[in-house]
């Protein structure tokens, strides 16, 4: 890719990071600037020369973004250009002595970009949370089930206290995102009514909270909503957020349900991970040291319900035709004995106790792919739970933009298979080399730590990579445009 093209003010997210954003259904951001970064360097630094000159005590929020903008594009430079070797940046990011950059350049996009961009981060990014409206539909969400992520975000940015360094600002004039702190989740369960089958209050809801802000303050009309982020991942939140116009239109969606077929947008939204803790912690299971390939006898594994058409496919042509190499169940899934042996079914319809969670990563832990396709909707949590048990994700899907495609490289750690080609989901793993199997679980080691979710959050993790693809989206944004 031309290094000019790595210098636009209003770059596409793959561009930003370089090699092109290859999610499917992505949208390219025009170029609207100079080819010369020099110029666009020196206009920042004469701007805030005048805004010193006039008394001011900081940049404004968008010349703090032309200079993290302004350092991205030199490190994409570094690689693009010169090529230069930027493995001193591998012990400091990773902390780790056995990564090597010809690893990090094959799982991320641009190594130095995103390093770089991470740290203008940390150093600059401020979110505002509208304090507007009362728990447990607004401040609050669920924290042990399925939609996990939506709640412990929420939680995250509650927790934390102005005396803190963080990414919370309570000073709205410093902040470059402003985030609305709705659980689809906490919406669905204590305002739906499902014998109506009505879920127009849920766009009342959505919409009526999008005038109390911006009626309260001006930052939603300045920007028509395009520096304000929402986060769901209940499968009805993509529908949710259309009911304001402005919030579904310009708005940055980060969604579980991420589906480019209708209508997200990986340019503007953000597809988060999908993560199922029953009780708030990661399983005991998946804590524990994965095994290597040799001691991986299947070749693929699924165990779930029977959830959407797509579920229907794969049950139809793979359910029980061979358990001791390509082992695929609906709710029968067998248990396990301490040696790995099968024994009595477990038939418990929809059960997921300690036992059942046992035998369940017992199969991941003994697999080479784990199968992770699409329930009613594209997002599925087995491709974080695969990641954890050291097993390569097999994602079966159409239209999914995974989480964090603007970063890595999803088929250096991953297999993608069309829903059409579920019949010949056997003969497609089992023509990838010994050698390539691999180097997928080499990437899935090293992509483990952004699927991690911690408390408290740590770097490079679940909660700082959403944060991070908000980023991006917000410095493709600019409120003089």
């Amino acid at each position: 890719m031309a290094a000019a093209r790595l210098l636009a003010v209003a770059l596409s997210l793959g561009l930003l990071l370089g090699g092109g954003f290859s999610v499917s259904g992505t949208e390219e951001v025009k170029d609207t600037s100079s080819s010369s970064s020099s110029p666009q360097l020196s206009t920042v630094l004469a701007t805030e020369s005048k805004a010193e000159r006039a008394g001011a005590r900081r940049p404004s929020v968008e010349q703090e973004l032309d200079a993290a903008r302004a350092a991205i594009r030199r490190a994409a430079r570094r690689r693009h250009g010169d090529g230069g070797n930027v493995s001193s940046a591998a012990p400091e990011w990773f902390h780790r002595d056995d990564v090597d950059y010809a690893l990090l350049a094959r799982v991320y996009r641009n190594p130095s970009a995103f390093y770089r961009s991470y740290v203008e981060m940390e150093r600059r990014f401020k979110v505002y949370v509208y304090e507007e409206g009362e728990p447990p539909i607004l401040h609050a969400g669920p924290c042990k089930n399925i939609y996990t992520i939506e709640g412990r975000f929420i939680e995250q940015l509650e927790l934390m206290a102005p005396a803190a360094a963080g990414v919370r600002t309570w000073d709205p004039a410093r902040a470059h995102a402003f985030f609305l702190p709705l659980s689809v989740v906490q919406m669905v369960e204590l305002v739906y009514r499902p014998l109506c089958k009505d879920r127009n209050q849920l766009l009342s809801l959505v919409a009526d909270y999008v005038r109390v802000v911006a009626s309260g303050h001006p930052f939603w009309n300045r920007s028509a909503g395009a520096d304000h982020f929402m986060l769901s991942c209940h499968d009805w939140g993509p529908w949710t957020s259309r009911g304001h116009p402005e919030l579904y239109a310009n708005g940055i969606r980060a969604l579980c349900n991420a589906n480019t077929s209708e209508g997200f947008r990986p340019a503007k939204d953000v597809s988060i991970p999908e993560i199922n803790l029953y009780t708030g912690d990661t399983p005991r299971q998946l804590l524990e040291p994965a095994p290597g390939l040799s001691s991986r006898p299947f070749l693929a594994f699924f165990a779930g319900g029977r959830h959407g058409h797509v579920r229907d496919l794969l049950f139809q042509h793979w359910k029980g035709r061979d358990p001791d190499t390509f082992p695929v169940y609906e709710y029968d899934l067998p248990s396990t004995t301490s040696n790995g042996t099968t024994g009595k079914r477990n038939t418990g319809k929809g059960a997921r106790g300690p036992d059942r969670q046992r035998d369940y990563f017992s199969y991941m832990h003994r697999a080479r792919f784990c199968l992770c396709p699409s329930g009613h909707e594209v997002a599925c949590p087995r491709v974080v739970e695969a990641i954890h048990a050291g097993c390569v994700p097999v994602l079966v899907s159409d239209g999914y933009a995974p989480p964090f495609a603007d970063v890595l490289r999803w088929d250096a750690f991953s297999v993608s298979v069309p829903v059409a080609d579920i019949p010949r989901l056997r003969e497609i793993l089992e023509r990838i080399p010994t050698a390539e199997v691999e180097r997928l679980l080499d990437g899935v080691r090293l992509v483990k730590q952004h699927f991690t979710l911690r408390q408290p959050p740590e770097r490079f993790d679940m909660f700082h990579m959403i944060l991070h693809s908000v980023w991006l989206r917000r410095l493709n944004f600019r409120l003089d445009q």
